[in-house]
């Protein structure tokens, strides 16, 4: 009898044990989160700025041309 009880405590150590600690895996994983949404809101940004910068050289270079243009004829 004593080695069933023994080996009933045994499963149940072993079963804890296996369950591992799960707030600081939520945590890690919370903060691992955190850090992906911020790199990727940092490469949007970036491409914005880059979208903005291509749109402001095409607005001035065609604004030229127009100027170039109109002194031509």
């Amino acid at each position: 009898m004593k080695k069933l009880v023994l080996m009933a405590v045994a499963i149940v150590a072993v079963s804890f044990a296996s369950c591992g600690n799960k707030a600081a895996d939520a945590a890690k994983a919370t903060a691992d989160s955190i850090r992906i949404a911020d790199s990727i809101a940092a490469v949007e940004a970036a491409a914005l700025e880059a979208e903005q910068a291509a749109a402001d050289t095409t607005t001035t270079d065609s604004v030229a041309v127009e100027v170039t243009e109109t002194v031509a004829e």
